[in-house]
């Protein structure tokens, strides 16, 4: 009986306290709150895929990390001996006269970047090579060696100055890793030394720090060595707002090891509003390429807790944190991803004429998907030998920053009717949604032009919350939905095409907890109808898309213009007309036997420029009969497989001509070819060679030679018209001269014109 009475009371009081849980989130005190928010939650065993989806939602950012956050693109700059060298990483033994700047304009870098809308700056202040670009007390591998005013140069100092000047905030890498000091024969990286109690930083005659702060570490020689750097950095160049760590390592010594939470103490204490990059403030986005994950959590599993971790794997996964990863974890911290890239192909500055630049319509893209997916978007610009960005680079940074300011900086829900919390731009308002379907209703007070969406959740209270939503547009009369995605986090851009409306409406589909909205309006990005390409595959189908960008360092394989161009129509024809709106629409890539396919893309009424290609006769007869030599991984049959970015290359020879034969597969008549240099590298370029015929594949009969001329400077399709139309089945070219004087011959692409 007592057993029955002790049971029933505990269901009382269980349905008692669910009664209050409901009624609390029916009132206004505080309904989105079901426990209390941290930036790191430990799991328990007994938890449920529901108790974690509970505590997952009240994953918050730290304040730091919030910030980071609304900084949202920010610039990277490697500079250094690579700058001179032309190389990616140095070997750590360059001589520091190589570093031979002879000017610096800091405030030319700072005024791109504000011109681009960026926020932070964050330099390599010692990248693995060693050599540091600030007067540090520890070595003289650095700018105090080089021909830099005379070594009283301090890029560090300049860099600083011009931020102050121009509203940017600066963060440094110091990279752990350290070239110098491993080959160095008196080097300090993993020279086994003890470790001991040591004061940092280590008192330098005639060199007193301001900063009268000390520290007592157990520490060895390169522990010492790179906290004595980080306290120089810390305290003598004004706030650092980031402190910047990667994995990299060109070589390692002796075991070193690193301790990083002295490091983490060192930082809290003398830059406190600094957030630290790969470790448990902020994490890489997997790739150097700007790529993006469709869906980007920033509550991230762990199996220890990241407030006591030394050392941190990448997290390079497509799924970092769903709920089926969040179940496995043993707690939950927030940690939110930075995407980084470079402006260049490479970190670091190279050349003019061979180094290429991303376009502007590739970093706005990125842009979009990095800071509009709940990340951060990290651009490196790495400047010049004159110590200045190149042209280009400031070019691309203009017009990025104008995209962004046209775009975003005009908000067209102003004036329209929604709930309020929603319109303002105060962080400390936000919305609490409640219902089995929360919805957001925007009215417009005129019929308005948008194809951006900009919706963000409450992170910086309630946690990421929302995993599935959707945007309609009120069209003739009815609800249209216009574009769907998954979380939101920080922020989320919705990109769709071209809608005139006077209504949106947001639906929250699919949520871990009570969402909470902070911020919502719409924009108007003005689309031009974009540069088309057309390609043809093996199978004969021809696909004609927005062109894609050359740039070939880390591809994201990203179609910027067409990511940027929603909504668009294509027009084409295949009987050599000018394709105009009355043409075929293309809708999926169709098949194409021979001749010229010409195209032009509308956009919102506006009619871009028209493209064409001719293609050659179809390649899935053909056969290699007969080639000099090929390179593994570079076979004969790379030359038909209608793929640019493949290339036959033949083996380097001095003395021999090379060559390659074709059987067609049938008597074919033919007017000419189309030869594709490789564009990945510039040795096996035919300049000139010969053209023969034959009807058995055995005996050869000449028809004419051909020229090529700038192939290296301008590696495209370049076609031969024979002087006569000519019938064969088995057709063979010849190299007689290459490019440059090289000593291989290469073919990206061979096309043969039929009459």
């Amino acid at each position: 009986m007592k057993t029955r009475l002790i049971k029933s009371f505990n269901n009382y009081l269980f349905s008692l306290i669910i009664a209050v849980v409901l009624i609390s989130c029916t009132t206004k005190t505080e309904p989105a709150l079901g426990m209390a928010t941290a930036s790191t939650i430990a799991l328990d065993a007994d938890d449920t895929k529901d108790s974690v989806k509970l505590k997952a939602a009240h994953v918050v950012p730290t304040e730091n990390q919030y910030n980071a956050l609304k900084d949202e693109f920010i610039a990277f700059v490697h500079f250094g001996p690579n700058t001179f060298t032309r190389m990616e990483w140095g070997n750590g033994m360059e001589d520091p006269a190589v570093f031979n700047l002879q000017s610096l304009d800091t405030d030319q870098w700072c005024k791109a970047m504000k011109d681009a809308g960026m926020h932070k700056v964050i330099i390599t202040a010692k990248h693995h090579d060693g050599f540091v670009l600030w007067q540090s007390r520890y070595t003289d591998h650095g700018i105090m060696s080089s021909p830099y005013k005379n070594g009283e140069g301090d890029i560090l100092k300049e860099l600083s100055s011009s931020c102050k000047k121009y509203g940017l905030k600066l963060g440094v890498y110091l990279s752990p890793a350290d070239l110098y000091q491993i080959e160095n024969k008196d080097g300090l990286y993993g020279n086994l030394s003890e470790y001991t109690t040591r004061t940092i930083p280590r008192p330098v005659e005639g060199r007193p720090f301001e900063n009268k702060t000390t520290f007592e570490f157990e520490v060895d020689d390169y522990n010492e060595y790179f906290l004595n750097q980080l306290f120089e950095l810390l305290t003598e160049y004004g706030p650092i707002d980031e402190v910047w760590f990667d994995g990299a390592h060109p070589k390692r010594k002796g075991g070193q090891q690193y301790k990083y939470t002295d490091w983490k103490q060192l930082i809290k204490e003398l830059a406190p509003n600094a957030v630290v990059f790969g470790k448990e403030g902020i994490r890489w986005c997997g790739n150097e390429a700007g790529a993006t994950r469709d869906t980007e959590w920033n509550v991230m599993p762990y199996q220890e807790d990241p407030r006591t971790m030394n050392s941190f794997a990448d997290i390079t996964a497509e799924d970092v944190g769903s709920l089926d990863k969040l179940i496995e974890a043993k707690y939950l911290h927030y940690q939110p991803a930075e995407t980084n890239t470079s402006i260049r192909e490479g970190w670091f500055y190279r050349n003019d004429d061979e180094q290429k630049v991303r376009s502007t319509d590739d970093v706005f893209d990125i842009y979009e998907r990095a800071v509009g997916g709940n990340s951060i978007f990290l651009l490196n610009i790495p400047p010049n030998r004159e110590g200045k960005f190149s042209y280009q680079d400031v070019q691309v940074l203009k017009e990025t920053g104008k995209r962004i300011k046209e775009t975003y900086g005009i908000d067209l829900l102003t004036d329209a009717a929604a709930p309020k919390e929603l319109l303002d731009t105060d962080d400390d308002t936000y919305l609490v949604l409640q219902g089995q379907q929360p919805v957001v209703e925007v009215s417009l007070p005129t019929e308005t032009k948008i194809n951006r969406f900009l919706v963000q959740e409450d992170v910086r209270r309630h946690g990421e919350r929302v995993s599935e939503h959707a945007l309609d547009a009120w069209i003739d009369g009815k609800w249209k939905e216009v574009a769907t995605s998954t979380n939101i986090g920080y922020k989320r851009i919705l990109r769709f095409p071209e809608v005139v409306t006077n209504k949106l409406r947001l639906r929250l589909l699919e949520y871990r907890y009570v969402p909470v909205l902070q911020h919502i309006s719409a924009h108007y990005y003005e689309s031009r109808p974009p540069v088309l390409q057309l390609e043809r595959n093996i199978e004969g189908k021809v696909s004609i898309v927005p062109k894609m960008s050359d740039f070939g360092w880390n591809p994201n394989g990203e179609n910027a213009s067409a990511n940027l161009t929603k909504g668009m129509q294509i027009y084409y024809t295949t009987d050599g007309s000018e394709p105009t709106k009355k043409s075929n629409v293309y809708e999926e890539p169709f098949e194409f036997s021979a001749g010229e396919v010409k195209s032009i893309s509308e956009m919102n009424g506006e009619m871009g420029s028209v493209a064409s290609k001719q293609f050659g006769i179809m390649k899935n007869n053909w056969k290699v009969v007969g080639v000099d030599s090929a390179q593994k991984e570079h076979g004969s049959d790379l030359l038909k497989d209608e793929d640019d970015a493949t290339y036959w290359q033949s083996e380097a020879k001095k003395t021999g001509k090379h060559f390659v034969s074709i059987d067609l597969g049938s008597v074919l008549n033919i007017s000419g070819f189309g030869y594709t240099p490789p564009t990945s590298m510039k040795n096996g370029m035919i300049q000139h060679g010969g053209v023969y015929a034959s009807t058995d594949g055995s005996n050869w009969v000449k028809i004419e030679d051909f020229t090529f001329g700038n192939l290296i400077n301008d590696p495209t399709l370049r076609i031969h018209t024979f002087n006569e139309v000519l019938a064969t089945r088995y057709i063979k070219f010849e190299a007689t001269e290459i490019a440059g004087s090289g000593t291989t011959a290469a073919i990206a692409e061979l096309d043969i014109y039929s009459e």
